[in-house]
């Protein structure tokens, strides 16, 4: 817009401009979305189901991707800034998940990104200052929480955060130890379906698994708190670092939201030989959980013949079908679910 003599002049520029939607990216324009991202400073994320392209003839000018529920890579050609092309991919996002049956979607950016896509209708969770997550449901977190039972708020309460991919005697050790040292223990498995078992299956393994506690409640960690497999990487300068300020969200969300609803003192984790990220992210729930309020407490891996039971190790003798050492290191409840659901 310009002001000649008094008057507006609204310069309008001719885009021939179109979008589209790409499934699994190859060839051409896989490297021109590459380019593209880097010179936004950002990394492609090759784990993305669906992208949003918009071009200006032959130009990339927009991008978004979109992982199942987890919205990525999202950037605007820098000429191109103030068109409301943001908007543009965000809603062709929408329209692709809503299609796939995702209704609640999240987005991890970086903080200065807050103020542009709450304008776009995301609320935010929670933010370390390398990093924000959002929801596309207002609230969505402590509506979330309050589906959750408190059995206990009496006495020590403890908590423990696991995959169990599937439950081990390796985890089993872990609950029966926790349970022993605290008044009730809240066991949260994670709900996000990257692992070999899916979320339903593991769940089920840990309840059947720890029915003989009593002070031990099972639950779903619900969409807040995610692996090292799926927390995004693509908007990090430095991704040797991504394990740490996973770790700083994961606090925040935890100390700030679950600990507060469920009266949690204490939180317990199994020491970790085999994975130095694990072993850095537990250093990291060591060094900041107590300053707030949290203790942490790690426990001894169980092992087998010398080595530490894995669920890495019991996966990979499932796929060999080497059901009988299996049967030695799960419990006998994971044993006959695995069989009885041919789960190998």
């Amino acid at each position: 817009m310009y002001n000649i003599f008094g008057w507006y002049i609204i310069i309008l520029k001719d885009y021939d401009m179109n979008t589209e939607i790409v499934s699994r990216l190859c060839g051409r324009k896989l490297n021109i979305w590459t380019d593209f991202l880097k010179n936004a400073s950002l990394e492609a994320d090759m784990s993305v189901k669906q992208t949003v392209l918009v071009w200006d003839g032959d130009s990339l000018i927009a991008t978004g991707s979109r992982d199942g529920n987890i919205l990525k890579c999202i950037a605007v050609d820098s000429a191109h800034q103030g068109e409301g092309l943001t908007s543009t991919v965000i809603t062709e996002l929408r329209k692709s998940a809503f299609e796939e049956g995702f209704t609640h979607l999240f987005l991890y950016t970086k903080p200065k990104n807050k103020d542009m896509f709450s304008s776009l209708f995301f609320y935010p969770v929670e933010q370390t200052g390398d990093v924000l997550l959002m929801e596309s449901i207002k609230d969505g977190m402590e509506n979330f929480l309050n589906t959750l039972p408190v059995k206990s708020t009496k006495g020590v309460i403890g908590s423990a955060v696991m995959n169990c991919n599937p439950f081990t005697l390796g985890h089993l050790y872990l609950a029966e130890t926790a349970a022993a040292d605290c008044d009730h223990l809240y066991i949260f498995v994670l709900s996000e379906d990257k692992s070999k078992f899916s979320a339903e299956d593991r769940i089920n393994m840990v309840r059947l698994g720890v029915q003989h506690l009593k002070n031990v409640t099972v639950l779903p960690t619900g969409p807040y708190m995610i692996s090292s497999a799926t927390f995004p990487t693509y908007f990090l300068k430095n991704r040797e670092s991504a394990a740490q300020i996973q770790c700083g969200l994961d606090i925040e969300i935890f100390t700030k939201h679950y600990a507060p609803k469920f009266s949690i003192t204490k939180r317990y984790v199994g020491n970790e030989p085999l994975s130095p990220m694990t072993a850095e992210y537990n250093r990291a729930l060591k060094e900041n959980l107590p300053q707030k309020g949290i203790e942490l407490i790690e426990i001894p891996r169980l092992e087998d013949g010398g080595n530490p039971i894995s669920a890495s190790y019991v996966r990979k003798l499932l796929e060999s079908g080497e059901l009988d050492k299996v049967k030695k290191i799960v419990p006998s409840t994971t044993y006959e679910y695995i069989k009885a659901n041919k789960l190998f």
